[in-house]
């Protein structure tokens, strides 16, 4: 590890004569969409295929949009400066307090207003509360949550950024979801065994980094988003609870842009050789061992032309120890399995690769994209469907801006996973962490088609109605996948469950970060054996605090 260390910082050494401190931006700040639609409009240049954003980032593409107001409308421009307050800007001299005692209720030199912070010398503190209450109620549950915490986050010096944030929640109610599956909901770790009518966990957040001019790197626990997709991603996404990471982004050249991760997940698979007895019998007199399971990354992301960007990316899911080939940015990653497993599939590790391509205002206000997740493929076979082994994903979509009227976008999307994707023989090195998948929530052998138009009327206020149709197949075991004597299931082998849904959801951002939501939905279901259609509705609203 600590040669890992002294390659980063020799790298970061690059460029470090400007104020480059930073922290990242929530994967759920409205300000991603707020940008997203002004690169869909060809108003600026967003690298976003992989989130969180730093905040200097954002910051400066706020700044490019101030500098060209007059392309904006009136309602993006009282959008960007209500953004401005949260993000700031360097177009104005920054004023620093020469007081150490720090400020609470009161507004920040942005015009945020702030629980606690504290300017002084080049150091930034803020502090301010999480606080989520929401209500679901449809035919099939009616649940309460109730989340509260606090978000801190700092700058120091010329390079320095750090967050944390922590919340306690408690969703209490009936028919509760306890393990979050067949959901775009983000799972989470239960604090205790889920009783009957409530369940409790934390959320916890954090991230030290030091930023200079050509990239960021992280120490953090997170989610890492890759790609696109409007509800859901096949490549990183949202689903799994957060998890530990070291991140190096770097800007190589204007058209060439690197990333590298690595990962430290959760395998939930007990290690019997290593769990042994407390020698009482309390919880089963036994202290139980996971197996150590890992991910590291890789990603170059080019950019031929403006508004086109094609992202290659390869992943490997290892386990057992951390090993040093994993943790060299700019590595074969596939190579090394290779190497250290000595060509062995017993012995190796589940190695995946993806695409990205993207275009945005190459078509006037149209943003165009698809994605491709290899994880395993026989291209000498791959049109035989007796012998193929295409277990892959792919993805495609399109939507376009002020269609008719300004800020109306209507996008139209379609999903496909075939059988055996995220999977793997070893149940160490699935792509999973926490149990939940990594990729799209609905796992493999699935397919879902989505519509959607989104609508903002005035400042801040975010209209969207979508409809999605899903199918679901079987998972399959270990001994289809890997049968080199029979072909492969067809795609929706074991059909599960087909799914309709209708969904219109309202979000308002009164102040900065306070959110007002609420959502309507109308669901058909039919599943497995009966396919018997049931119909049911849906109705949640809430209120939210977040960094």
């Amino acid at each position: 590890m600590k040669y890992f260390l002294s390659l980063i910082l020799a790298i970061s050494l690059w460029c470090t004569n400007v104020l480059a401190q930073t922290t990242m931006v929530n994967i759920r700040s409205d300000v991603y969409d707020f940008l997203s639609r002004q690169a869909q409009k060809g108003n600026i240049v967003f690298d976003d295929i992989i989130r969180p954003v730093s905040r200097l980032k954002v910051t400066e593409l706020l700044d490019s949009l101030t500098v060209h107001q007059n392309q904006l409308l009136p309602i993006e421009r009282k959008e960007l400066a209500f953004f401005q307050k949260e993000f700031g800007t360097s177009l104005k001299p920054q004023t620093w307090s020469n007081s150490e005692t720090p400020k609470f209720f009161k507004k920040d030199s942005n015009g945020r207003l702030r629980m606690l912070s504290v300017e002084k010398e080049k150091f930034k503190l803020n502090i301010d509360p999480e606080i989520e209450i929401g209500y679901l109620s449809s035919d099939t549950q009616s649940v309460k949550k109730i989340s509260r915490g606090i978000n801190a986050w700092a700058t120091w010096g010329k390079h320095w950024g750090f967050q944390f944030s922590y919340a306690e929640a408690t969703e209490s109610g009936t028919g509760l979801n306890t393990s979050k599956q067949f959901t775009p909901e983000t799972g989470v770790v239960l604090n205790t065994n889920a009783g009957k009518k409530s369940i409790n966990y934390n959320q916890i957040k954090a991230g030290l980094y030091y930023s200079w001019k050509k990239g960021v790197l992280s120490f953090g626990q997170d989610n890492l988003l890759w790609g696109y997709g409007e509800n859901g991603r096949q490549v990183l996404s949202a689903k799994a609870p957060v998890y530990p990471y070291i991140r190096l982004s770097l800007d190589i050249l204007k058209w060439l842009r690197f990333d590298y991760s690595h990962a430290f997940l959760a395998s939930n698979v007990i290690d019997s050789n290593q769990t042994y007895s407390t020698g009482n019998i309390v919880f089963g007199g036994e202290h139980i061992i996971y197996r150590p399971k890992f991910m590291a990354s890789n990603t170059l992301i080019f950019k031929p032309v403006k508004g086109l960007d094609i992202a290659f990316g390869e992943s490997v899911i290892y386990s057992e120890n951390v090993q040093f080939g994993y943790l060299m940015p700019f590595f074969y990653l596939k190579g090394y399995d290779q190497y250290s497993s000595a060509g062995r599939a017993q012995a190796g590790a589940n190695s995946q690769l993806f695409i990205q391509v993207s275009s945005r205002n190459q078509i006037k206000n149209t943003h165009l994209y698809g994605s491709l997740f290899i994880d395993e493929i026989s291209l000498s076979n791959i049109s035989n469907s007796q012998k193929s082994r295409n277990q892959l994903g792919y993805q495609i979509g399109a939507s376009i801006t002020d269609l008719l009227i300004p800020y109306f976008t209507l996008q139209a999307e379609y999903s496909r996973i075939n059988p055996f994707v995220y999977a793997n023989l070893n149940p160490a090195q699935t792509y999973t962490s926490n149990s939940q998948v990594m990729g799209d929530w609905m796992g493999n052998n699935a397919d879902r088609m989505l519509f959607a138009a989104k609508y903002s009327p005035i400042p801040r206020l975010r209209l969207m109605a979508r409809y999605q149709f899903i199918r679901k197949g079987s998972a399959g075991t270990p001994e289809q996948q890997y049968d080199q004597n029979n072909p492969q299931p067809p795609f929706l082998f074991g059909l599960q469950r087909k799914e309709a849904e209708f969904l219109f959801k309202a979000n308002y951002e009164l102040i900065n970060n306070v959110y007002f939501m609420g959502s309507f939905g109308v669901t058909s279901r039919q599943l497995a054996p009966s396919f018997s259609t049931q119909s049911f509705q849906s109705i949640s609203v809430g209120m939210a605090v977040t960094l």
